[in-house]
Parts: structure tokens; sequence; C-alpha cells
């Protein structure tokens, strides 16, 4: 990576300040062709690392911009790499003359997610790291953060080299009982390995099983409401998203198709879809919008089951009801302030769900609602400190190996097959759970990763 690379790390758009980011090993002489002190005399070249310098950046006679220039040489920088940052005025244009100066006098332009990718190859940080930095970015709720920059701290990191160490002796031991027999006994190492393997399984399920809170901190909790027609559905999309984006008529049937919003209750990001309201209907329109309800409501992570309190149930819901089975959901009693039909004991006769009351009208409940959910897919909290999870669909794909492969040497050892067998599949989990942190990928799934970055991270 002798070439060095510039991009503009900060968004394209009308700000205070913008960021160049110029990376490699010529960082400091490319812009000692561009920066001129107020003085006339400071020599970029020969300052201090990690110091900031006022002054201006031009091309030949002309002055582009006013400008701070931090240095930072490698290996104590974000890419390890000699890395120069210039602070100019966040205008677009400001900052496109800033770059395409910084190009004209030899540097080349970055590639999207190139400089966290020049990170990972020089070894400052893991792929799960890696990962991580744009995890952080597009963190759409506190726990996502929270999440991320736990992984970015080297969580997930931590807990895979520890169970990669354990892998790694007993194959080591098993090889080097094959290559000398004389002198390393291996006679009953198979009982002895049994046991040391069901820890290591107890920490790869752990690991699995954060996938799913993992996915929802990360994704969001894929939220459909359901419920009658003019049951207030519309009305609680509205009210939890803050805005009229809901039409709400007394008209039944008012919602045909399916609208989303993402909200944060708490540091929870929803992902909330109003579907049309459930009910026998010969309108063709209405019978699609009903028929991508139901389907929906199939995928979800959770199901708001609104009941309108003012009207008996009846045989819709009972389809609902239905519906629920074996599905995360709650129901909400609402239009409370009206005269009540439908009470609590009833839908908890009916439902084995947590059944909160609420006024869309009112805004009364949504406190009760938010800590509902909070209680059932997060136990009320998230600790990030002693805590791994998985986030991300690769990492999790690698776990399913790894325990694969761990089952077939339990396998292998109950059936009594020759130790070499318990050598290839530990290889196997070793090299899967390699390949969440990069110590066993191609290049090819190194150049997918990044490519989904950013230019200028």
């Amino acid at each position: 990576m002798a070439d060095t690379i510039a991009a503009i790390a900060t968004a394209m758009s009308t700000s205070g300040i913008g960021i160049v980011r110029i990376s490699g090993e010529d960082a400091r002489e490319i812009v000692s062709r561009i920066y001129r002190s107020r003085s006339g005399k400071k020599d970029i070249r020969k300052v201090r690392s990690h110091t900031i310098h006022y002054g201006f950046v031009c091309d030949g006679e002309e002055t582009i911009d006013e400008v701070l220039v931090m240095v930072m040489d490698g290996p104590s920088s974000y890419t390890a790499e000699n890395t120069v940052e210039i602070d100019c005025h966040g205008g677009v244009l400001a900052m496109k003359r800033v770059l395409e100066t910084v190009i004209k006098y030899g540097a080349r332009p970055a590639e999207p997610g190139e400089f966290t990718k020049r990170a990972f190859l020089n070894g400052r940080i893991d792929l799960s790291q890696a990962e991580a930095v744009i995890d952080v970015i597009s963190a759409k709720s506190e726990y996502a953060l929270k999440s991320s920059v736990s992984q970015l701290k080297g969580a997930v990191l931590k807990v895979i080299r520890q169970i990669r160490e354990k892998i790694i002796y007993h194959i080591a031991y098993i090889e080097s009982a094959l290559d000398d027999p004389e002198h390393i006994v291996i006679d009953g190492y198979g009982e002895e390995l049994m046991t040391e393997l069901q820890p290591l399984k107890k920490q790869v399920e752990k690991l699995l099983q954060s996938s799913d809170e993992g996915k929802m901190m990360k994704e969001g909790i894929k939220t459909v409401i359901v419920g009658k027609p003019n049951a207030g559905k519309s009305s609680l999309l509205n009210l939890l998203v803050g805005e009229e984006r809901a039409i709400v008529t007394d008209i039944a049937g008012t919602t045909r198709d399916i609208l989303e919003e993402t909200i944060i209750l708490h540091g929870i990001s929803l992902c909330m879809i109003d579907t049309a309201g459930i009910r026998d209907t010969k309108d063709v329109v209405e019978q699609i919008g009903v028929g991508r309800a139901k389907e929906y409501a199939k995928d979800a992570d959770l199901i708001l089951y609104v009941v309108d309190s003012s009207i008996p149930l009846d045989e819709n819901d009972d389809e609902i009801i239905g519906m629920l089975q074996d599905k995360k959901a709650i129901v909400l009693l609402n239009k409370t302030d009206l005269s009540i039909k439908v009470s609590k004991e009833e839908l908890k006769k009916r439902l084995n769900h947590p059944v909160v009351a609420i006024s869309a009208k009112e805004e009364k409940g949504i406190g009760e609602l938010e800590q509902v959910i909070r209680d059932m897919f997060f136990q009320g909290k998230i600790s990030f400190n002693d805590e791994v999870y998985i986030t991300n669909v690769r990492h999790k794909t690698a776990l399913f190996e790894t325990m694969e492969s761990l089952t077939m040497v339990e396998q292998s050892i109950s059936t009594g097959m020759p130790e070499d067998f318990y050598s290839i599949d530990l290889m196997n989990a070793y090299e899967a759970l390699g390949r969440i942190i990069g110590e066993s990928v191609g290049e090819d799934l190194v150049n997918e990763i990044f490519s989904k970055f950013c230019t200028g991270k």
C-alpha cells in the first residue's frame, strides 16, 4: 500500500466544518506542497506528530481555503499509516476544492471503506471491529449504538480469541501425539476432550442466543399493528410517530395499504407497520390489504393487537387471536375513555399475552406499553460491560458452523472414531471462528465487506 489516498470524511453538505483525510506514506509530503502557514515559514514535514497547525491550502499562488491541519504519524493513527487531516470550511464547494488540490499534488481518490480497510490490513483492528465501524455510523437506537461501540472496543474479538485458543490447544496436542506416539500419550484423550467441549459449546451457544436480541438492536423490532377496522391502529401509529402519518377517519377500512415508520422508544428502535383492518369484506382492494396484513403478521418480531374496548369481540377478533399463537404480542385495549364493552379480564382469559389499557385519543398508557416492550425483549435492561451481542448475520453463520463442527467432534468420540477425525472437525471450528475476526477470510469477502462503507471511512 505504497500509494497515498484522500477523501472527504464528513458529509457533503453545508456545515460548519469539513474534513479531508489523507493516509499513506507520502501524506506529509503531499500536504507540504499545498499548505502555507501564516508566516510562510512552517514546514509541515518537520512538525511533531499529533499536532494541529493553522494556515491555508494553496494551489500555486491561489488560496483555496483557510484551514487547520492535523498531523498523525503511523502507527498511532486510524489507518496505522501516516495520516493528515485538513479541517476546512464545511461548504460543499470548499471541501471539493481542497480535495481536488490534494489529489492534484499526488494523492489518489480513496475507494469506499478504504481507510477502515487499511486499518484492518495493517492490523490495528480485526474484521469484527471494522464491521462495527459502519454499525456505529448507521445505528438507529441507543441500544444499537452501545452494542456497536462495545464491538468496536473488541468485545467480540476477545471472546472469539478465547474460544480459538482452547480449540487450537487440542488440535496441537492431537497432531503432536499422532506425529510422536512414543512420547505423547493419546489413549483416553477422547473422554478428556468430550469434557472440555461442553464449556466451549456453551460459550458458542450463548453467542448464538444473543443474536436474536442483537439483530433487533441493530435493525429494530419489526412491529406490526393489527386489529379490526376503526380499532385505533392508525391513531396509535400517529401518536407514537408524533405526527399525522396515517389517515384517520370514522369510516371503516380507511387504511388499505401498508404504512411503515421507524420510531425510538427510550432507546428501542421499532420498525412500525400499520396494516389494514382485518375483517370479512367484499371490497377487492380492501381484501388485498387484509391479506397483506396477515402476511406481515407472520414475519413480525412483535404484534400490537389493538382492540376497541367500546365494541364487543366478534368472529374477526377470533381470527386475529388465532394469529397470535406462538407469537410475541401485546394486546392494547384502546378507547378506554369510552364506555367499556371489553375488559382486561376478558382478554386475559382468551390470550396469554400482556394487556395494556390505552387511549390513543387522550395519549394514555404509552409509558406502560414502552416498559412492557423493554421487559419482553430485553428483560428491561441491557448491560454492555460483560455481555457480548452478535448483531452480524455473517458472524451468526460462522457460529452455527462452529457449533456443528464441535458437535461432530462429540459424535466422533462417541462412535470411537480415530483421533485424526477430532482434529479435522476442530480445525473446521477454528477456521469458522477465524472468519469472524478476519484471520481466515479471502480477499473477495474483505472487498465485499468494505465496499458497503461510505467514501472517506
